[in-house]
């Protein structure tokens, strides 16, 4: 089919709601990443999401909403904890796993008893999910284990042919996908980080704990209950390896194992005088600048033909964390510590 690329007016947005009514597929800006949106209540779109991406069938999706009466109808109940995340949060980069009603399909949830919510704070996600008058399933708009996308000119790229429309909403505020929580009671586990961090979380529950699949491998035989968990993620063609270490050591490392077309990610700065070709992924104080370029740049290096890329480690604490976790799932778990 034909893919429009268009600005988000009125006009355009109401043009794309129609399209989510009739069972199509929208790329639909977020303050996170570009979703690939369509209606969750309507099974045949849901199936069509995978299809696009090219989506295992256990990888859950997330549930958008524009309105807190949308979250009754997705959710069985909702626990006075989440109710909390959901003032502080909301709307905004945070989903929560909730028990779901009988009237969340299991093509959604791929058959756990779990169904993922997030009230996206972007304007036009927001009209488009109101125009629409339905909750949207909204995974990231690309092609399943490639970089998630941060620009419409991303979406086109992956999806040309496959979608009808693309809301081009510009470069994506946050730039990497919502955190992730399960809540019980006065416990929060973060399932996947993004741009709200363990300390925020900290400001609304007494304990909040980081789930092991973040920083690891998920265990044989476990369920992942949020995206992001299961399987190698975000990942350009080229082999990917994280090195832990000073800039020089780093350097040093890059140049005894380069092969082929070989790239270094360094943070801004850090080029000059690199003995290997290098590109930036925001300066090592800057988290939020590192997430909101990461994607972006892992997807030039296939436009550069990198065949082996090494990157300089973030930190793991703050955004920080978030940042290390897609890199982790970019470069299939290899870390070289020095």
């Amino acid at each position: 089919m034909k893919t429009i690329l268009a600005p988000p007016t009125e006009e355009n947005l109401a043009r794309a709601a129609q399209f989510i009514k009739q069972g199509l597929l929208v790329g639909m800006p977020t303050e996170t990443v570009y979703g690939l949106a369509a209606d969750a209540g309507n099974e045949q779109a849901v199936k069509a999401i995978f299809t696009a991406k090219g989506r295992p069938q256990d990888n859950p999706l997330i549930v958008h909403i524009s309105s807190l009466d949308m979250l009754e109808k997705l959710a069985e109940s909702v626990p006075e904890i989440a109710r909390r995340l959901a003032e502080a949060f909301w709307p905004g980069p945070l989903t929560m796993i909730l028990p779901k009603s009988q009237q969340v399909s299991d093509t959604v949830t791929a058959g756990i008893g779990t169904v993922a919510v997030r009230f996206p704070s972007h304007p036009v996600a927001q009209r488009l999910i109101a125009l629409s008058g339905c909750p949207i399933a909204a995974p990231s708009a690309n092609l399943s284990g490639s970089p998630s996308p941060t620009r419409a000119e991303h979406v086109l790229r992956d999806m040309v042919g496959r979608i009808p429309m693309i809301l081009d909403g510009g470069e994506c505020q946050v730039g990497l996908e919502s955190t992730v929580v399960s809540v019980s009671e006065d416990l929060v586990r973060v399932l996947r980080p993004g741009g709200i961090t363990v300390d925020d979380l900290l400001t609304v529950a007494s304990r909040v704990e980081v789930d092991g699949a973040v920083l690891h491998q998920l265990e044989a035989g476990r369920v992942a209950a949020s995206p992001g968990m299961k399987y190698k993620h975000y990942a350009p063609k080229a082999q990917v390896t994280i090195v832990e270490g000073n800039l020089s050591a780093f350097y040093q490392y890059a140049a005894a194992h380069q092969e082929s077309v070989t790239y270094c990610m360094v943070f801004d700065g850090e080029e000059r005088n690199a003995p290997l070709p290098c590109i930036t992924y925001g300066s090592k104080d800057d988290q939020r600048a590192q997430a909101r370029e990461l994607f972006d740049c892992l997807r030039r290096l296939d436009d550069l033909g990198a065949q082996t890329v090494f990157v300089r480690s973030p930190s793991r604490e703050g955004v920080g964390l978030a940042v290390y976790n897609r890199l982790l799932r970019a470069a299939a778990f290899r870390v070289v510590s020095l």
